[in-house]
């Protein structure tokens, strides 16, 4: 499988392009980026075939068959129908757009094409939240709350590795969308009943910074949600499951259970990395021409609670 890496040089990118060397059968073929002579050189340095700063040009090109999007949140839902109108499938990172209209025209179009389009809910693969899933599909754990903290520190235009960022994050509409969709995809349904309030706006960012969320299952189980860009502390996101049989807790390929006491992950898949799982489902669906966990058709309810919860945002 020959693959293209968009935004391959930020943070998420070299993440990606880390998993995928730990991949049989995959060659990354082409990478982009926002300076041509930068991704020239980061291609040449990386053994990698072509390098440029146009996604239309690597669309072109009979050495991809597929295509990763690490690109800004606002550029998503445009470049992931381009990817499938030129006939490759696509991974795009979290989340699919930043409005249910655009993830609608996503989906769409993936239903018309018939490709692989897959979102990088990486929570889904995460072996921590796995472990979780596989219990709850055994009938062994029920959730009654999910208490979830995202908090990074964010007061400058920043990205994960400090650097300053072109485009501007958003709490909702992707640092909630992680928490909305694995929510809905533990309990197996969506939230109907939703409540969301958010701190002042930024002067200089003009988003907001602090956000309070609640959502609610018509079997009665219940998320809360806080995320802040505020927070000078600890960085990430911490999963507390409630549960009828036991809590536990999750950040990222960890978890222990309610008085910190490790739970062995060991078996429940063929890496403790995430991101590199989720890369490994994207390449066997396209594979396998199946649908993939996390397909953005299995991901739009989680955009249109957002667009719930933005609707009635205090």
């Amino acid at each position: 499988m020959r693959i293209c890496v968009a935004g391959a040089a930020g943070a998420f990118g070299l993440k990606h392009l880390a998993a995928l060397a730990n991949i049989d059968g995959v060659q990354v073929t082409a990478v982009v980026g926002s300076n041509a002579e930068k991704m020239q050189a980061f291609a040449k340095e990386r053994n990698i075939a072509w390098g440029g700063d146009s996604l239309d040009e690597a669309l072109a090109r009979e050495d991809v068959d597929a295509v990763i999007l690490c690109t800004p949140t606002q550029m998503h839902a445009s470049q992931a129908i381009a990817c499938l109108e030129a006939g490759k499938h696509v991974m795009v990172e979290i989340p699919m757009a930043d409005n249910i209209e655009d993830a609608r025209r996503l989906v769409e179009t993936q239903a018309r094409t018939g490709l692989v389009a897959m979102v990088g809910h990486t929570r889904r693969f995460n072996p921590s939240h796995q472990w979780i899933h596989n219990k709850i599909q055994a009938g062994e754990l029920k959730i009654q709350q999910m208490d979830v903290q995202t908090y990074f520190f964010r007061r400058t235009n920043t990205n994960a590795m400090g650097l300053p960022r072109s485009w501007t994050d958003h709490l909702l509409w992707h640092h909630a969308c992680h928490t909305v969709d694995l929510f809905q995809y533990q309990c197996g349904e969506a939230a109907t009943k939703v409540q969301a309030m958010q701190g002042p706006i930024h002067p200089d960012l003009n988003i907001a910074m602090d956000m309070s969320i609640g959502m609610k299952t018509d079997s009665g189980a219940i998320c809360t949600l806080s995320l802040s860009f505020n927070n000078d502390g600890p960085l990430g996101t911490f999963f507390r499951y409630i549960c009828d049989k036991g809590t536990y807790i999750a950040r990222y390929d960890d978890l222990v259970d309610g008085n910190d006491n490790p739970i062995d992950l060991s078996g429940v898949a063929v890496s403790n990395n995430g991101i590199e799982l989720q890369d490994r489902e994207f390449i066997a669906a396209v594979r396998e021409g199946r649908e993939p966990n996390s397909s953005v058709r299995q991901c739009l309810p989680a955009m249109e609670t957002l667009d719930q919860l933005e609707r009635v945002m205090l």
